[in-house]
């Protein structure tokens, strides 16, 4: 039987490279002193050897891990793959890496996330929202490294905050149905115990419909999120069913929109003479359905490279002292023909 063959170790590369293992240390460590003429010698030693620098090792002397611990609720929303996008986008430059937790919208599940991330050392976390279980944010509050919450605007901030009001973008889309003539205007949503991000949008939608003295009674919750194109266009039976004479419609997300929609054409209805549809999160889905759907474009991208550019600054050793701790993004009304009438398209 084959023996697996030995790893080569820094005193390797250093005998081969004729230098001492310290150099070879320092020379493969970002921001280093070692002249670049040294450090190309070095590589190019360890390359012929197959040396990779053991970070865990590094990290003990050093106290520095190199990766940024994120949790997201979900793997499978466009907007959140765009905010890592934007993240990582910018943390590339700084030879920072991602560990990524996904939470399934449950905050039990990132309180267990987040104690699985300290217990590593990250050099920074951020998480998604504001609603935390009270042993997850006594841990945030006492963890010693920067702590981002995005996606939200929290009233009692951990640390840092990139984000943007879900009620206001949510007052965004009634304005805009209220200025188009529409008055029987009805919402879809999700679970609102475990979305808290799609409750404050609901919240939003009420809110906006009573400073309009409008009715607002034409409300869905469904399943648990995130929020399918099924469940949309299962919501959009439901409501009309109970509210045949609803006008307009917005939905949690551009998912359930294009859901909605769809049940709505099988029903023979015309969007948006017969309705008007509106959903949130600007996805690539609502530009190019038929009609292209009304969204709320909240910048996903930019919130990943705002996050990121802030944990630069905090974990730089020149960085800028500020007492800016809110980061905030203003929500965008995308106005398509989904809900636009015919004088205005």
């Amino acid at each position: 039987m084959t023996k697996n063959p030995k790893q080569p170790t820094m005193i390797d590369v250093a005998h081969l490279a004729g230098v001492s293992p310290m150099t070879v240390s320092r020379a493969l460590k970002p921001n280093t002193s070692v002249s670049e003429a040294t450090r190309s010698k070095i590589r190019a030693a360890a390359d012929e050897l197959g040396y990779v620098l053991d970070s865990t090792a590094a990290g003990l002397s050093s106290r520095r891990t190199g990766f940024i611990a994120v949790t997201i609720p979900s793997i499978n929303n466009a907007n959140f793959a765009d905010t890592l996008r934007g993240l990582t986008q910018v943390l590339r430059a700084t030879n920072m890496q991602v560990l990524l937790g996904y939470t399934d919208y449950d905050v039990a599940e990132e309180e267990r996330l987040v104690e699985q991330f300290l217990r590593r050392r990250p050099e920074a976390i951020i998480v998604t929202g504001h609603a935390h279980t009270d042993r997850c944010r006594r841990m945030l509050e006492k963890c010693g490294v920067p702590v981002i919450e995005m996606w939200d605007l929290p009233e009692n901030p951990i640390g840092q905050v990139v984000g943007f009001s879900n009620a206001q973008a949510a007052k965004l889309m009634v304005d805009h149905f209220v200025g188009q003539g529409y008055r029987k205007i009805g919402f879809i949503g999700g679970d609102p115990s475990r979305d808290t991000r799609g409750q404050d949008r609901r919240q939003g939608f009420l809110a906006a419909l009573e400073a309009h003295g409008l009715d607002t009674s034409r409300m869905i919750a469904a399943q648990r999120p995130p929020i399918t194109m099924r469940e949309g266009a299962h919501s959009m039976r439901l409501m009309l069913e109970k509210w045949p004479d609803i006008e307009a419609l917005m939905c949690v997300s551009d998912l359930s929109a294009f859901g909605a929609m769809t049940e709505c054409q099988r029903q023979g209805l015309r969007i948006p003479d017969d309705i008007a549809i509106g959903g949130f999160g600007a996805y690539d889905l609502a530009e190019q359905a038929l009609p292209p759907i009304t969204t709320i474009d909240v910048s996903s991208e930019n919130i990943g490279r705002i996050a990121a550019q802030v944990i630069q600054n905090l974990l730089s050793s020149e960085a800028t002292k500020t007492s800016e701790t809110i980061h905030r993004i203003e929500p965008k009304l995308l106005a398509r023909d989904s809900s636009l009438r015919h004088t205005e398209r």
